[in-house]
């Protein structure tokens, strides 16, 4: 696994050409400041004159309490408002509602070339949107090596040793009607408590198979066949099958986990044999691990059968001693 990387920062220019905000101060330069942090300001104790604790990189949002206060405040002391918390650091400002621009406001945005823009959504609304699209756009980010499906539904990351057959594998699943989303190189990104990943823009929709070379899968199975992205929940390791080595037989053994991102995620070790049919097996995997998420366990069912047959037998001694 690659060492911890971030995207790092978006500019004013993405969000406006994402959301379509009307740029109401500043020009085409104005736009290329960047936003490093990924949440939004709504700046009630700064216009106040309290600037301690501040967190000047991030997005201000001027929306109807803030729209009140300011008339409470004469021009003097909103010129003196706006030229604090107009930064070198403050990446913008964004007027919800289709405000209008305070006068005092455009007056120190245009001396400082910084960008005002405005929105017709509600405030809620703005800052929702804005902080998803910054924590994707921000997110931690990695690179791995392997094939991620999506098998019924759950997103599924096959590593393992070069060699193994894991393109071969994510083929057989396409054809059993699974989706491929990456084959060979998966980027990672963190967004909150999940893992999401897809695969790189070059290799997007194609797979390398041994002794044919690259497959355009959508052109052979369809663009059905395809996902852009998945939420990783399920990792499976192929190795190796060594003669004589313990591997999962009950299922009760100690559970496995699989680090993305300072992300532990559950993990299925398969040996790979001769004569084993790899793609029923790992939907047999998902299959088992979507009823342990729903509080379906066979290996426990298994231990209170056995427990419960070991019970009906020492009873029966007892009766046959008496």
């Amino acid at each position: 696994m690659n060492s911890l990387e971030f995207e790092g920062r978006v500019t004013i220019q993405e969000i406006v050409e994402h959301f379509g905000y009307e740029h109401l101060v500043g020009d085409k330069d104005s736009l290329k400041r960047w936003v490093v942090v990924p949440d939004v300001n709504r700046p009630g104790l700064e216009l106040t004159g309290f600037f301690e604790h501040t967190e000047p990189r991030r997005v201000l949002i001027i929306g109807a309490k803030e729209e009140s206060y300011l008339a409470t405040l004469d021009e003097k002391t909103q010129k003196e408002r706006f030229e604090n918390i107009l930064d070198g650091f403050t990446p913008a400002l964004i007027l919800t509602m289709n405000r209008e621009c305070p006068k005092t406001l455009r007056e120190v945005a245009e001396k400082r070339n910084f960008p005002v823009l405005r929105s017709p959504q509600p405030t809620f609304r703005v800052m929702t949107d804005l902080i998803t699209f910054l924590d994707e756009k921000l997110a931690p980010q990695d690179t791995l090596h392997g094939v991620l499906m999506n098998v019924y539904g759950k997103g599924v990351l096959i590593v393992g040793e070069s060699g193994m057959g894991k393109s071969e594998i994510a083929l057989e699943l396409i054809r059993r009607g699974h989706l491929l989303v990456a084959d060979d190189r998966v980027d990672v990104a963190r967004v909150h408590n999940h893992i999401i990943g897809k695969a790189p823009e070059l290799l997007g929709g194609m797979l390398e198979i041994r002794g044919i070379g690259i497959i355009d899968v959508a052109k052979m199975f369809g663009g059905s066949s395809l996902l852009e992205k998945t939420d990783i929940h399920l990792v499976i390791h192929l190795e190796k099958f060594i003669k004589g080595k313990e591997y999962k037989r009950v299922g009760n053994e100690e559970e496995l986990f699989y680090p993305i991102l300072d992300l532990n995620i559950p993990e299925v070790v398969l040996p790979v044999k001769e004569g084993r049919n790899m793609g029923v097996l790992i939907e047999a995997v998902v299959t088992n691990f979507r009823l342990k998420e729903k509080g379906f366990n066979s290996s426990k069912e298994f231990e209170q059968k056995v427990y419960e047959h070991i019970e009906k037998q020492n009873k029966l001694k007892q009766l046959g001693g008496e």
